[in-house]
């Protein structure tokens, strides 16, 4: 059974810092690109990173530029994002995913994804 288990969301002061991690099983990602998204109540999901299959193309939400930072480590089908400087506005349930076909480069749109996780909630308190 193919699983991608996130971990490490939680409750964090404005200005704080929190680090997501991205457990795959049931099969390696190592050649899939992996993205991580975010949905908070009401809105529609967006995608926060994303990183190409070997870690040498990124892309980031123009709001976390410079804040997060999202990486991998293939030896442990494992990626992860760093969050710094955390605010309010990026309370949601982050959830990470893992694009279909191989050795692609970091992709933004959501329809590029087909394995999900079930999401971690991250909340913000100012």
């Amino acid at each position: 059974q193919v699983q991608l288990v996130e971990s490490g969301g939680g409750l964090v002061q404005a200005g704080g810092s929190l680090r997501l991690s991205c457990a795959a099983s049931g099969r390696t990602f190592s050649r899939n690109a992996m993205g991580w998204f975010r949905q908070a109540p009401g809105k529609e999901r967006e995608v926060v990173a994303a990183i190409g299959w070997n870690g040498g193309s990124t892309y980031y939400l123009e709001s976390v530029k410079g804040r997060f930072t999202i990486s991998r480590d293939n030896s442990k089908n494992t990626v992860y994002l760093q969050m710094n400087n955390l605010k309010p506005e990026d309370t949601a349930v982050y959830y990470c995913a893992a694009a279909a076909g191989l050795f692609r480069s970091a992709t933004r749109l959501a329809d590029d994804y087909d394995y999900w996780g079930q999401g971690t909630q991250v909340t913000v308190s100012s």
